[in-house]
């Protein structure tokens, strides 16, 4: 099978020779083989695993996505995907990441908080005049 993942705005990976997947859902795990029927999933944030031919295992972690499989094409499509061989690296790079996250909201919070209390002040202003 041929996996490619993408992100709203690029290319994540394209994989050639895949032997297996698994992928999670809202109802649980499922497995992927090459001669598994056609299928759409939605994808929960976990972690997506395939393997090569040459059995070598890769581990993404992925954010909420959808997966399609035809024939030997199967597209993975997320918000966000982080790579590994190692789930110990994994959880490193995913842990990072909330942490910037959690910063850019704390900021955009901020300043949501400022937009707001100007536009009260103005309105306000507006209102005596």
């Amino acid at each position: 099978m041929d996996l490619k993942i993408l992100l709203p705005y690029r290319i994540f990976a394209e994989i050639k020779n895949v032997s297996s997947m698994v992928a999670e859902t809202s109802e649980g795990s499922f497995g992927l083989l090459p001669h598994r029927l056609d299928c759409v999933a939605a994808i929960v944030p976990s972690i997506f695993m395939y393997e090569t031919e040459s059995k070598k295992k890769q581990y993404f972690a992925v954010d909420q996505g959808i997966l399609v499989k035809t024939g030997s094409q199967v597209m993975l499509s997320v918000r966000n995907a982080f790579g590994s061989t190692d789930l110990k690296k994994l959880h490193e790079s995913v842990e990072n990441e909330y942490k910037k996250l959690d910063d850019t909201e704390r900021e955009i919070r901020s300043s949501m908080a400022k937009m707001e209390s100007g536009f009260l002040y103005t309105m306000e202003k507006f209102k005596k005049e």
